[in-house]
């Protein structure tokens, strides 16, 4: 016959099992990662508007290179080194998200090109960024065509 737990018993349980983690430092770190990741974002915002580009061109440009660095660094594995210590502060910018892309992908190369990272790349945000640029890419030409 199984040993059956209570309520309290299992709460208690579980307290034991779970790490103790620091609030108010984990915050802290959220807040300052995330926001040098907005800086570095800022200053690729007036670096690109000093290289003559428009406002939306820069913003543009600025998305694109933060996705391909956060893409980038996951590839290096050093951007979960970094989100082990920030958590949340580097899940909310766009690098999160571009990590969330590279990172399932990363994980299954060993199963190969197409049933390993061609598969995995669909899970968590993958099928966003693909519908999102296959619909761009349709409108695109829909755009074109029409005027």
């Amino acid at each position: 016959m199984k040993n059956k737990m209570t309520n309290e018993q299992y709460n208690e349980y579980v307290k034991t099992k779970t790490p103790n983690s620091n609030i108010i430092k984990n915050c802290i770190w959220a807040f300052l990662i995330g926001g040098l990741i907005c800086c570095i974002g800022q200053a690729l915002l007036a670096l690109y508007k000093k290289a003559g580009l428009s406002d939306d061109s820069a913003a543009t440009a600025v998305s694109i290179t933060l996705i391909f660095l956060g893409a980038l660094l996951t590839g290096l594995d050093i951007y979960p080194k970094i989100a082990k210590h920030a958590g949340a502060g580097t899940i909310v910018p766009i690098t999160g998200f571009a990590n969330s892309v590279v990172a399932p992908a990363l994980e299954a190369k060993t199963e190969g090109y197409v049933l390993g990272t061609g598969a995995k790349i669909f899970t968590i945000a993958g099928p966003v960024i693909l519908y999102g640029t296959l619909a761009s890419f349709v409108a695109g030409i829909i755009y074109c065509i029409i005027l």
